[in-house]
């Protein structure tokens, strides 16, 4: 045996003929790691879009889509957008608004007064003004209890929360490209090195075959077979099998779902941090496509403040009936303003925003494997034969360069 293998390794392409494993290990990490690179990268299209001679990442490219998958999987299992706003304490975020409000008070007042009807403000008595503040002031909390109360009672007519996140996503393809590449960072270092185990594998299949029947075709073929399999086999490893499955001391189970508790946390941080929080809710609530029904709801909770009579009568008085009816549109504009640089404090919304995080995390980690598995695969498996594909490609280009290597040596 050892003269043999003495005999074997003096020829003079026996040590090439040791590299195709080698290669094929090389080969199999290679096209995967591309593969990847491509499925996220570039986020935007590079290239000459008028002929389509260019690459955008898969991902970035059908954000919008995605997201949406995404959603359509994930929300609807989660909570719904109402429940999310009640865990979150309305009387909180109206005490928050009344009080960020009431320590600027007379300066907000001043300034609708002045950019409106600086002249006839300034005409209204000092003693009048005061009237004005103090009865504002009083009244303010109930106010803000009474609007948003009615926010959380119509927050579902307020925001389309499909609607939004997909709009968000579109507009944020890099934000898309995070929750797959935080949320599934282990599995995405499995793929490509994985490349390398199994390409490494099937090398060793190949050369004992090569050295059997050394036909040249045969190394693109391999090359070809060791890039497709290795990505098939990748891709499936992270989610299959969804259920555990033991052989004596083999053990199996999906790498997504093998780390379904550490995912659920990081996905729901992901979550609340850049999209589903008080922040962003309120943003849509205030200025998103059905703004007109929240400035209704504030202008309705405003009138009796406005109609009080110490309030209407000073004012009438000094402005006249028209300039009121002006105020009164006016002052529902700075309102919405007013509530929404208070809501959107980084600090507040972080802490009312960890509510959301807690139920998304809880609701993530009590999923069966079957309906866990469906937040991030059905988003994938669609473009999977792309990854797959484009791998089985690269894998043939590498074995025709391996091929014409050898030819030449």
């Amino acid at each position: 045996m050892n003269a043999w293998l003495t005999a074997w390794l003096e020829q003079p392409q026996a040590y090439t003929y040791l590299a195709i494993p080698v290669v094929a290990a090389l080969v199999g990490w290679l096209t995967n790691w591309l593969a990847l690179a491509m499925t996220f990268k570039p986020i935007e299209f590079v290239g000459f879009r008028p002929l389509r001679l260019g690459w955008q990442g898969i991902v970035p490219a059908k954000s919008g889509k995605m997201a949406g998958i995404v959603v359509d999987n994930a929300l609807a299992k989660l909570a719904d957008l109402s429940e999310l706003f009640q865990a979150m304490e309305p009387e909180k975020i109206a005490e928050h608004i009344a009080k960020s409000i009431d320590e600027r008070i007379e300066d907000y007042i001043d300034e609708v007064m002045r950019e409106n009807h600086a002249v006839l403000w300034e005409r209204v008595p000092l003693m009048v003004r005061r009237r004005v503040y103090a009865r504002t002031r009083r009244q303010l909390p109930e106010v803000m209890d009474n609007i948003v109360e009615d926010m959380a009672a119509n927050i579902e007519q307020l925001v389309d929360l499909r609607d939004m996140v997909v709009r968000m996503m579109r507009a944020n393809k890099a934000l898309v490209v995070r929750v797959f590449t935080e949320v599934g960072a282990n599995e995405l270092r499995f793929v490509v090195r994985s490349g390398a185990y199994f390409g490494f594998l099937f090398g060793l299949l190949e050369l004992g075959i090569y050295l059997y029947y050394p036909e040249p075709w045969l190394l693109p073929l391999f090359g070809f077979v060791v890039g497709y399999l290795t990505n098939w086999l990748a891709l499936n490893l992270i989610f299959r099998p969804v259920e555990p499955i033991s052989w004596g001391p083999l053990h199996l189970h999906g790498l997504f779902m093998r780390r379904k508790s550490e995912v659920a946390d990081k996905l729901s941080a992901l979550t609340t941090a850049e999209i589903i929080n008080l922040r962003n809710l309120m943003v849509e609530v205030l200025t998103g496509p059905q703004a007109g029904k929240t400035r209704a709801i504030v202008k309705r909770h405003l009138r009796p403040l406005l109609d009080s009579s110490v309030i209407r009568a000073a004012l009438q008085l000094a402005m006249g009936a028209e300039a009121y009816i002006d105020l009164k549109n006016t002052v529902t504009d700075r309102a919405v303003a007013m509530s929404l640089d208070s809501i959107t404090e980084a600090s507040f919304s972080d802490e009312r925003s960890q509510v959301i995080d807690r139920v998304f995390s809880g609701r993530l980690k009590a999923m069966s494997n079957s309906a866990f598995q469906d937040l991030l695969r059905p988003a994938f498996k669609e473009d999977e034969w792309v990854l797959i594909g484009l791998g089985a490609l690269l894998g043939g280009v590498a074995g025709m360069l391996q091929w014409l290597l050898m030819v030449g040596l």
